[in-house]
């Protein structure tokens, strides 16, 4: 492990439009000591070329490509196994970094001894386009996070150590791998701590609307059902509380 080097973990999936924009804002961090790595999450291999060509003059970035599609949240546990930083940070392959958000975040990190930190972030559309905001909490504990959850994971970093070390691995799950992640290493009393700051601009999509909201809400139940191990009752109680959360934010 690397002291102060973070390592940034970017799954990608067919997303031409957006990439380009999200590693220049990574690459253009004013924190210089990282990595990147970009998981290549396509058995077609119709877009290496594209990201190659973007990267050639880029520093320390590298591609993993994966033989067959994995989703995201095992892409980002090669990445995260690959990693050599003190720290791991997290975006998506559309979302964007403010330019100070390393520098800012592993300051914030390092000042209050927090394994886990996350920020404000806005939300913009295909257009770039803010059409909203979500503020931090500054503290989260497990019983927050079962019925809600205002974590960005493109506002994630972790830092690594003893406690965490087994505990890095997303969930084989297709939407809320980080939910159950940030749920586990909640409940393992791993510190938690958001900061105020804005400093990444999340983008929402509107592709696929109805089969995503089908899959979130099977995924949902599986969060409590498989993960935390709570009888179906109590699991579709919390799967209704955390969908009516979910909606009062999208008014």
């Amino acid at each position: 492990m690397v002291k102060n080097l973070v390592s940034v973990i970017i799954p990608y999936y067919k997303n031409r439009a957006y990439f380009e924009e999200c590693i220049n804002s990574v690459c253009s961090q004013s924190y210089k000591r990282k990595e990147v790595f970009i998981i290549y999450d396509n058995e077609k291999t119709d877009d290496l070329k594209f990201i190659r060509r973007i990267i050639s003059k880029k520093k320390n970035v590298n591609i993993i490509v994966n033989k067959k599609n994995l989703g995201a949240g095992l892409s980002r546990n090669k990445g995260i196994n690959r990693s050599k930083g003190e720290f791991i940070a997290f975006i998506d392959s559309d979302d964007i970094w403010l330019k100070d958000k390393l520098k800012k975040q592993i300051k914030f990190m390092l000042s209050n001894n927090v394994d886990l930190s996350y920020t404000s972030y806005e939300i913009i559309d295909e257009k770039n386009k803010s059409v909203g905001f979500r503020e931090s909490q500054k503290n989260i504990h497990y019983k927050d996070l079962l019925s809600d959850c205002n974590i960005g994971l493109s506002t994630v970093i972790i830092r690594k150590n003893t406690k965490l070390k087994n505990l890095l691995n997303f969930p084989k799950i297709k939407t809320k791998e980080d939910y159950v992640l940030w749920l586990k290493l909640s409940k393992e009393k791993i510190r938690f701590m958001g900061m105020k700051n804005v400093l990444t601009k999340w983008r929402k999509r509107n592709n696929s609307l109805s089969s995503g909201v089908y899959q979130k809400l099977i995924d949902g139940f599986r969060v409590y059902f498989v993960y935390q191990k709570f009888n179906f009752i109590k699991s579709f109680f919390y799967l209704i509380i955390l969908s009516l959360n979910f909606l009062k934010k999208s008014i």
